[in-house]
């Protein structure tokens, strides 16, 4: 039963839509005479709050509470090898609502003098709770003013770093124990530490650095070198344009036919032209006689001629020869020939990349990079290039251990490599497919290695797959059963992988590995370079494939040892503790000894006296040739081996919850209609940004043809989606594990970390571990899933391809009970994150994204190719393209041997807060504006409210000045040329995200046009308000008896304020909660500065709400788009929408604005530290305490709580899951493919 509860109004009905109360109370008029009555009740007891004398109660009960004190600071070296994490504040929403008619009060409703309840109590600062009674008596300050006008926003722009008056640091000597025989060892260490810089950086050498391509450090203060010496091994010269062909007109148009797209187009035919044909030095007379294919031979190269191209780096071709075992002691093993592996020598890549314009943009010496919180100025240690990283830092210190080469005294560096490989489809049809491996350089920043079209990325090989002639063979041994046969041919694949590895690790390559190159670099200067493999970037199976480890084996991870059975302890005390004390480590000998007996005494390779000698671990009888030949160099084949968030995140333990889900769904009663509504939900999510966050058209619930980023994208909007789709308590958990799942999301792709937000990502992981055994043991124990539709199709066609055709399918034609398996790698491999960042650097520098975006190069390549010998033709088109390059750049590298580093971005870059055309295309007459839309809410008042907002800033009146009332008298001096202003489309707001990089989002009225400010409360309990702009304009005015006349960009918008019932933030996981001003409230609509806008925000729905007309009467409005007759009742604001956006709910973004920073930490005073932040889920998920699991904290081997179990033979193995992804339905053919393709940008 709802009622209307204004006095006089006797309306019941016994129904709980709110909708119907919501329509009632648009035309009730006992209700708008009440509300009325309360607005100016509020207003008076704001004007009597605002005239007592302001108070400072925060403060005080800072200073008054013991141990509130920051310690004082160290100094900035003492400080830099251990850094404790700062507290962490976090920005949660509000949970009284902001009144809609009376949004500019102090005390907005009874409900917000009523003192906190106990549960309140008990939550504590973490999030902006009401204010107690006493706070408003005696802290006047925090009344709402009585205009909404937010505060100035300035953003911080970045700058090259600041350069000078560095700091030298002098490191004691290396202290060693005693020996039996004595020695002096005396390390001589010119460390060096810069200023801090605006942000708050600094970078600390720990050798004085020779070359610093940034321009970070003064070059007076560079570290002098050793004179230039004879190279032991120039590169050719690289002649500029027309080389290799005879003119110009024939090198433009070969160069436009080698690059860009392979399909015509408007873009590609607009590129002929403006390249081409318009060029001046275009001559039509050159192409008589013109040949395409005699220029293409010009481009590979004849033998004998003079425009001959051969660099050392080229392609060439092998043979890879395997042993395959005959299962007889008698017998020699057989050697079996693949023909066709082509690559390039490592080493030949190496030089070539050096002698490269971008080796210009090489870091060579590495550094630790140390913030100063210009907030309080405590120190912590950030993370993020490889450079910048232990594993980097490490590598060279024992570097500078060596000995050094006989008679050289040049300067030793690194060239860090980090490889990736991956097998992809060539076309969408056919079985076409290549497995390239690429190779990076970590001296380059991660922001051009990540780029596809900055030529970072180095093609060095077509890895060969096993033909099928070999079945040949393989069926000819003796006593073969099939399984044998399976077996052994997976034997010859894991042995072929690592002949080819055999190939690449060359004699030169490990000469150089153990006594470096002699390399000239981008300044001029010789140096002995050596190469250091740090990363190995691939999905599961392929990192099996390197580790030479059973495919989802007893112990599955690639990096330690921890069994599959201890995998349900995911984020425990004991399963950190285990992956730490369990590292996994080569076992040689047992190697050796076991393939002694498959090749000598005729063992099978999968037989038990073979898995007895290999013991525990899940090896197989292959040789690491990883091990082998680098093994004794420092080299560890498994830590390199780093976590995939493409794959085991994104593709992985999301992709398994989000289908598990809507398994629950189709469990519940009315099952195909919740499902219904989740797909019809997920259609109405508007979109964000430029393809942040894309349009879901088709059926979600599906997964048809989606891409990782499209699974990215449905995370990030799923917590409203499912919401109250599940019963009762069920849906308070989804929602917290949802919540909890895309923080952890956000923080695990970061593209920079201090010690502070890897701390939150620890103490993150712990809770979404605990949420996922909580789902696992009370939700997905109340339900009896199945499998969904697709995956009970795809199970039937596998079923009939495999099934003889005289032979009928035994298993039931019925769905498969399906359960949630928490024990699979991709979930053990969530707790490995922060160790990699930390050793490593952020994930976004090694992220399988990158090699997958290389693939469009190679499917560029495959259309132009006869299809026959595609490795060959593809390694043609490479050595094409890398030719024009090289070409390209030596006509455009400078003259000068002093390096330009081709990477910087111009300072001229975004320098502007936002952009506004000033076109006059679409000149608006305000009284006729006014006319055409006379009765509308959003135009009441619309000259008066404009002409305030004009005389505010022609007057340069600060937030203090909010409750001014400006006189007829003052309008009337706003002068308004014939009264028009000007409307423009769209507008640009640039801001600097929490990496210090600029981006911009478009601000469009019909389509993208919710913005956030900074909230103009003098003590605001969120910091930020929250508008959705209806026009953008500007307008030429002055006042009279001026001179000057100012062109005023303006904003009309319709402002948002955050709910009062809800409780939102991060201890409690749940978004902010916002809606519509009612139109009876003054400030409903008003006029925006441009340059207040902080930037664009997305505005989720909140479906269960529905729609209505509480905020705005009913009918068509310009508050409205698309003709809509009503509003959705409220909205969640999308924090998880990108990285950026999650940070500025907290203080931790380190480009973010000081002064934004400060207003979040004032929004909820003091909180724990980063250490401490594991809340009671009770209170902080919404989940009762009672739910018989012990949830106290893992400080032992014996834990309270249980081991999820989980009945493996009813679900899918790691690797059918891999395969699903890739053969579940026929219209899922080519998703690989598809996963690929879809990647338009990298959303790190």
């Amino acid at each position: 039963m709802v009622s209307c509860n204004a006095p006089g109004c006797s309306w019941e009905k016994a129904t709980t839509d709110a909708r119907g109360l919501s329509r009632h109370r648009a035309t009730c008029r006992f209700y708008h005479n009440s509300k009325v009555l309360a607005s100016q009740k509020r207003h008076e007891r704001a004007r009597q709050a605002a005239a007592r004398t302001p108070g400072n109660l925060r403060l005080a009960r800072q200073a008054s509470t013991p141990g509130l004190t920051r310690p004082s600071q160290v100094s900035p070296i003492q400080n830099t090898e251990r850094h404790l994490p700062k507290p962490i504040f976090f920005c949660t929403s509000s949970n009284r609502y902001k009144t809609r008619a009376g949004i500019r009060s102090g005390a907005a409703s009874l409900e917000h003098l009523q003192q906190p309840s106990e549960q309140q109590q008990l939550e504590g600062n973490g999030s902006f709770d009401n204010a107690s009674q006493a706070d408003v008596l005696e802290n006047p300050s925090m009344v709402y003013p009585s205009r909404r006008i937010p505060r100035p926003f300035e953003d911080a722009l970045p700058a090259y770093e600041d350069a000078n008056n560095l700091n030298i640091v002098d490191t004691p000597p290396a202290q060693h124990a005693p020996s039996k025989i004595r020695r002096v060892l005396l390390t001589l260490r010119d460390a060096l530490q810069t200023n801090f810089n605006s942000y708050g950086l600094s970078r600390l050498y720990p050798r004085r650095p020779s070359f610093e391509p940034d321009k970070f450090v003064s070059s007076s203060l560079l570290s002098k070198t050793c004179p230039t010496i004879a190279s032991e091994d120039d590169l050719p010269d690289i002649s500029p344009p027309p080389y290799p062909f005879p003119n110009m007109t024939i090198y433009r148009l070969m160069s436009w036919m080698n690059s860009g797209s392979n399909k015509k187009s408007e873009v590609e035919v607009t590129r002929l032209v403006q390249k081409v044909m318009l060029a001046d030095d275009f001559d039509s007379r050159h192409l008589d006689g013109f040949s395409v294919k005699k220029s293409l031979r010009e481009m590979d190269g004849v033998p004998g001629k003079e425009t001959q191209v051969n660099f050392p780096d080229d392609w060439r071709e092998a043979s890879v020869t395997i042993n395959i075992p005959t299962k007889l002691r008698e017998s020699e093993p057989i050697p079996f020939s693949v023909p066709g592996f082509h690559f390039r020598p490592l080493t030949q890549v190496i030089r070539s990349a050096f002698a490269d314009i971008q080796g210009s943009a090489f870091h060579l010496s590495p550094f630790k990079r140390i913030w100063k919180d210009p907030l309080d100025s405590h120190q912590e240690r950030i993370y993020d290039e490889l450079y910048t990283s232990d594993s980097w830092l490490n590598a060279q210190e024992e570097l500078q251990k060596l000995p050094k080469e006989p008679g050289c005294s040049l300067e030793r560096v690194i060239a860090g490599l980090m490889f990736f490989s991956d097998a992809t489809h060539l076309a969408n049809f056919g079985t076409a497919k290549a497995w390239p491996l690429y190779m990076y350089f970590g001296n380059l920043t991660k922001y051009a290695r990540s780029a596809p079209k900055s030529g970072a990325c180095h093609l060095v090989g077509f890895l060969p797959s096993l033909p099928d002639r070999i079945k040949d063979i393989l069926s000819a041994l003796p006593r073969i059963s099939k399984s044998g046969m399976a077996a052994l041919q997976t034997h010859c694949r894991r042995e072929l992988f690592h002949t080819c590895w055999d190939t690449l690790l060359d004699t030169d390559f490990l000469h150089s590995y153990r006594h470096g190159i002699v390399l000239k670099c981008a300044d001029g200067v010789f140096r002995r370079v050596f190469p250091r493999i740090f990363t190995y970037s691939a999905d599961y199976p392929e990192k099996v494939l390197i580790a030479t480890m059973k495919d989802m084996g007893s112990c599955p991870c690639p990096r330690c040892l921890v069994p599959k059975s201890m995998f349900g302890y995911l984020g425990h005390f004991k399963d950190m503790r285990s992956r730490v004390c369990n590292v996994r480590f080569y076992v040689q000998a047992n190697i050796v000894q076991a393939r002694e007996y498959i090749y000598r005494w005729g063992n099978t390779v999968d037989g038990t006296k073979v898995g007895e000698t290999l013991g525990k671990g899940s090896w197989v009888p292959v040789v690491n040739k990883f091990v082998e030949k680098l093994g004794g160099l420092g080299l560890d084949p498994f830590c390199m081996l780093v976590v995939d968030f493409m794959h085991e995140c994104e593709l992985g333990t999301w992709k398994a919850l989000f289908t598990h889900l809507i398994r629950i769904l189709y469990a519940l009663p009315e099952g195909l209609q919740l499902v219904a509504t989740l797909d019809s939900r997920f259609r109405q999510i508007p979109t964000f940004g430029n393809g942040v966050i894309r349009t879901f058209a088709n059926n979600t619930s599906e997964m048809k043809k989606l891409a990782a980023r499209d699974f990215e994208d449905m995370l990030q909007c799923a917590i409203p989606v499912f919401e109250g789709l599940f019963p009762g308590r069920h849906d308070v958990l989804v929602q917290s594990l949802l919540y909890r799942f895309a923080q952890w999301h956000a923080l695990a792709k970061l593209r920079i970390h201090s010690e502070s937000t890897l701390g939150f990502l620890d103490s993150t992981f712990t809770q979404l571990s605990r949420q996922l055994r909580r789902f696992c043991k009370f939700t997905c124990a109340a339900f009896g899933t199945t499998e969904l539709p697709k995956e009970k199709a795809a199970r039937q066609r596998r079923l009939t391809q495999c099934a003889a055709p005289f032979n009928a399918s035994s298993e039931s034609s019925g769905p498969r009970v399906k359960k949630f398996n928490l024990n699979t790698y991709k979930f053990h491999a969530m707790g490995d994150y922060t160790r990699t960042i930390k050793f490593f650097g952020t994930t976004d520098s090694f992220t399988t994204q990158i090699g997958e975006l290389a693939h469009r190069a190679l499917k560029l390549f495959y259309p132009l190719t006869s299809k026959l010998d595609t490795p060959a033709q593809l390694a043609k088109h490479e050595h094409r393209r890398r030719l024009l390059r090289r070409v390209a750049e030596a006509a455009d590298r400078p003259a000068s041997s002093h390096p330009t580093n081709s990477l910087a971005t111009p300072d001229s870059l975004f320098k502007d807060h936002h952009y506004i055309a000033t076109s006059r295309n679409n000149p608006v007459s305000l009284f006729a504006f006014l006319r055409e839309n006379d009765g509308d809410p959003a135009t009441k008042n619309f000259i008066p409210r404009l002409k305030d907002h004009i005389l505010f800033r022609l007057k340069k009146l600060d937030v203090g000045h909010c409750d001014h009332t400006f006189t007829d008298e003052e309008h009337r001096q706003v002068i308004i040329p014939n009264n028009i202003v000007y409307s423009v489309q769209t507008m640009q707001v640039y801001y600097t995200t929490y990496d210090m990089r600029r981006e911009y989002d478009t601000i469009n009225p019909k389509t993208h046009g919710d913005v956030m400010v900074l909230s103009g409360e003098s003590s605001p309990s969120h910091p930020y308000w929250y508008a959705r702009v209806l026009g953008i304009y500007h307008v030429d005015t002055w006042l009279q008896g001026e001179t000057e006349r100012q062109n005023l960009e303006i904003l009309h918008v319709r402002w948002l304020a955050p709910l009062m019932s809800h409780k939102s933030g991060i201890q409690r996981a749940r978004l902010p909660k916002v809606a519509f001003v009612e139109e009876s409230d003054y400030d409903a609509f008003g006029f925006l500065n441009p340059a207040q806008v902080i930037r664009g925000t997305h505005l989720i729905p909140t479906f269960v709400s529905g729609r209505g007309s509480s905020s705005l009467r009913h009918g068509t409005s310009l508050a409205r788009p698309d003709g809509e007759l009503d509003d959705w009742e409220s909205y969640y604001v999308g924090i998880f929408v990108d990285r950026d956006m999650f940070l500025r709910y907290t203080d931790l973004g380190i480009g973010h604005p000081v002064a934004l920073r400060r207003t979040v930490r004032d929004c909820c005073g003091l909180q724990a530290p980063a250490e401490a932040m594991d809340v009671d889920e009770g209170a902080g998920d919404g989940e009762d305490e009672d739910d018989g699991e012990d949830d106290g904290e893992d400080d032992g081997e014996d834990d309270d709580e249980q081991l999820v179990d989980v009945d493996l033979s009813d679900e899918e193995s790691e690797d059918e899951l891999e395969d699903d992804e890739v053969e579940e339905d026929p219209d899922d053919d080519g998703l690989e493919e598809d996963v690929e393709e879809e990647f338009d940008d990298l959303s790190f």
